[in-house]
């Protein structure tokens, strides 16, 4: 029959978290369960939490009794062991700053609360748990003579991070979905950093594709596209480990945005067709989200001329940026070059009959105060916010000229796990 100690089982459950840098740990009157977390941990830096009246444990009973003593440590004092409020209160104001003091990062601390009441358990628990993925418990009833039923029975180690993952998971899912991509890359980079092992991949996974798509909303396609399919591979690795549900359906949609980056990543075509669709789906979700609106307006007015640029150049072999004859007005003295401005190009398209310079004509008494309302806008020329409504009438009437449909552009995933 196998016979273990109280020193045999803390060993045997915290030896994979060793070493350990900094550790927290509650005191009030018996200082053995304290020594022997200290000896076989051996933390570079300890806090003590107690009651002023515990300060004697301490000085009196741990610290002669240990073998190797921690570089740092100092305490934080409770005036009430047994009151949650003030111990919550007390650790929220003192744990943080102590542990930037000793360059303690989020993750390296563990916590002890083998000597702690219940107030100031659940108080450690609380303020420890951004800082901490170890939360050990040794209960103070255990005889080193008892046999070991199960060892969880005696002593237990476990990782808050591993319980709180899809809670916050689902959180940065909902950051990712409301368009805020880098935020939920910290996010997942996070939980990858504080998960236990076999759920790191996971987590490394979406945050290499919350960090590829905010590549894709600043314009950096290359950047975005080899994040994208890194992060991809990685989520079907981890997806064959399990992974929540409805990982099929979120790497489905993945593909086929992957594939949307690579037609324009590999297209070698000095003017890109596909980029005016991406321009129109960067401008869409900004409206549809009421977010950065005069941005938006200017990205939409910029996809309308790179349809314009791609039909010229497409149908009739001319940049409208570098022409051989035009009026002087469009003359760049600098380079000696001709450059069409958005209107003349539609203007040039219709006079050589093509059909969506003709609908820009047609169509340019409802353009025009549009059209207006942009350039008086801030991020034209003018000192006037942009109204939403104008932005979408604009949209609309872009799509219309374009030939475009919804169905045509480029949409971003909802990530959306259970």
């Amino acid at each position: 029959m196998l016979v273990l100690s109280v020193n045999d089982i803390v060993l045997a459950i915290v030896s994979a978290h060793t070493p350990t840098k900094a550790l927290l740990l509650a005191v009030q009157t018996d200082p053995t369960p304290i020594i022997s977390v200290l000896q076989q941990l051996q933390p570079e830096m300890v806090c003590f939490f107690l009651h002023e009246s515990s300060k004697h444990v301490v000085e009196s009973d741990v610290h002669p009794a240990l073998s190797h003593m921690p570089k740092r440590w100092d305490w934080i004092l409770t005036t009430d062991a047994e009151s949650f409020p003030t111990c919550h209160k007390t650790l929220a104001q003192e744990l943080g700053p102590l542990l930037t003091t000793w360059n303690v990062t989020p993750g390296e601390l563990a916590i002890d609360l083998t000597g702690a009441s219940p107030a100031m358990a659940s108080a450690m628990t609380l303020v420890g748990f951004p800082f901490s993925t170890n939360v050990l418990f040794v209960p103070t009833d255990t005889s080193q003579d008892d046999t070991l039923r199960s060892s969880t029975q005696l002593t237990t180690s476990e990782n808050p991070w591993d319980e709180e993952a899809p809670r916050i998971r689902h959180e940065a899912c909902d950051v990712f979905n409301h368009g805020w991509h880098e935020a939920a890359a910290r996010a997942f980079r996070t939980l990858e950093h504080r998960v236990s092992g076999g759920s790191k991949p996971l987590y490394r996974a979406l945050a290499d594709v919350a960090k590829g798509y905010d590549h894709w909303e600043q314009l950096l396609y290359r950047p975005a596209w080899e994040k994208l399919k890194s992060g991809i591979k990685a989520l079907e690795l981890a997806s064959v480990w399990g992974g929540p549900p409805g990982m099929e359906r979120v790497i489905t949609s993945l593909k086929v945005n992957l594939r949307f980056l690579e037609s324009i990543v590999l297209d070698v075509k000095e003017i890109k067709p596909l980029l005016t669709l991406d321009l129109l789906a960067w401008a869409k979700r900004r409206g549809d989200r009421g977010r950065d609106i005069e941005m938006a307006t200017r990205v939409l007015l910029r996809g309308l001329e790179a349809a314009a640029q791609y039909q010229l150049f497409a149908h009739y072999n001319l940049k409208s940026w570098d022409i051989t004859a035009c009026r002087t007005c469009y003359l760049n003295e600098i380079d000696g070059k001709y450059r069409l401005s958005l209107q003349a190009q539609f203007h040039a398209l219709a006079g050589l009959g093509d059909s969506m310079g003709q609908r820009f004509t047609k169509e340019w008494p409802k353009m025009k105060s549009l059209f207006d309302a942009a350039d008086h806008a801030v991020l034209g020329y003018g000192f006037e916010s942009l109204k939403t409504e104008r932005f979408h009438q604009l949209f609309e009437l872009t799509m219309k000229l374009t030939g475009t449909t919804v169905s045509d552009l480029p949409v971003f995933p909802s990530l959306h796990f259970k």
